[in-house]
């Protein structure tokens, strides 16, 4: 896919070794070497960004990477099905909290001693 970054690493990458085999064959001392290795290298980044910023539309790149319009649907349809599962997930949460109220009533009858009316009077 063509990026405008990718030819920013690409001139770079471009411009170190151009610059690297320029000063290996011009000088002889490693901080020459270092030094215009580094400067040409610059060059070349400052260069692809002045190109990138004259000749490529980055918007054009930026719509076909991302349309917002789109997203925006998709993202709201996923919000809406979102809210309708929590509903129902709150409906069945009310639903299993009456069922265990209902379950400890039940239960407490069960386990309340029965007294006798002969007992009650007694």
């Amino acid at each position: 896919m063509i990026s405008p970054n990718n030819f920013i690493y690409f001139f770079t990458v471009s411009g170190f070794f151009i610059g690297l085999i320029f000063s290996i064959i011009n000088f002889t001392l490693p901080e020459n070497i270092i030094l215009y290795t580094a400067e040409i290298t610059l060059f070349f980044y400052l260069f692809i960004h002045v190109v990138i910023m004259n000749f490529v539309d980055i918007k054009r790149f930026g719509v076909s990477l991302f349309n917002k319009k789109e997203y925006e649907e998709v993202s709201e349809y996923f919000i809406s099905e979102l809210d309708i599962r929590e509903k129902r997930m709150d409906a069945l949460l009310l639903e299993v909290e009456k069922m265990n109220i209902r379950y400890e009533k039940e239960s407490k009858n069960v386990h309340e001693p029965k007294v006798d009316e002969n007992q009650k009077a007694a």
